[in-house]
């Protein structure tokens, strides 16, 4: 596990401030699952271990027997969550929502039902900094998939991450990509090469083999990867 920084991570700064916000608001604390909510942080096991960091520095105080039992602590001049405030809403300015729009399967080809890239809630997001995406990708070109299999695995994307692609209809060698076998009906995130009059799709697990496509119009590219999210807790 990564060496955790000293200080307050944006993270950190988000909960304190919605823990105040909540707090002003409702009267009492909020739960594990409202945090977790708020953050986009979809593990409970994550959520506790923030607060366990955050109780470690001195910010707060818990109860465990408690529902609930989560108690701000300020310090001598009382600016602490004001500034943790201050700190989290600069830090959100700066992030972005890119759309979750479906699933990606990396692994032979599978059929995808219509329905697909409909499932999610037309709301649904990931909220990602700016600096992390390419400064020259216009945030319209942007969207998101949830990978299912790995047959990417040596390229660092594992089931269940979430790789953010920018819209694309071509690909050059070597780039990873979306890709629909229009005659299949069937969807995958692969390396493409186009060879000659041929198309090979790439995995990166070497227990599997390359897909060749002799038919390359049967090929359209969706859209090529940019950004990969690993999604730690499932590790």
């Amino acid at each position: 596990m990564a060496r955790r920084k000293s200080g307050l991570s944006p993270r950190h700064k988000k909960i304190l401030a919605f823990l105040e916000e909540y707090q002003q608001d409702k009267g009492y604390p909020p739960s594990i699952r409202e945090i977790g909510d708020h953050t986009q942080i979809s593990s409970t096991s994550v959520v506790k271990y923030y607060l366990s960091q955050l109780e470690e520095m001195g910010y707060i105080a818990r109860q465990s027997n408690v529902s609930r039992g989560i108690n701000l602590i300020k310090n001598a001049g009382g600016n602490l969550l004001q500034n943790a405030r201050n700190a989290a809403a600069q830090a959100l300015d700066q992030l972005v929502t890119i759309p979750l729009v479906g699933n990606i399967v990396a692994g032979e080809p599978m059929p995808v039902p219509p329905s697909d890239f409909s499932y999610y809630d037309p709301d649904s997001g990931i909220d990602i900094a700016r600096s992390l995406l390419p400064s020259a990708d216009s945030l319209d070109q942007l969207y998101a998939l949830r990978v299912h299999g790995d047959s990417m695995i040596d390229a660092m994307v594992n089931d269940g991450d979430i790789v953010v692609m920018k819209k694309v209809d071509q690909a050059r060698n070597g780039e990873m990509v979306a890709i629909w076998l229009a005659d299949r009906d069937e969807t995958t995130l692969k390396y493409f090469y186009q060879e000659n009059e041929r198309v090979r799709l790439q995995p990166a697990n070497p227990s599997m083999q390359p897909i060749i496509i002799d038919d390359p119009s049967i090929v359209e590219v969706q859209g090529k990867v940019v950004l990969v999210i690993r999604q730690l807790e499932n590790a």
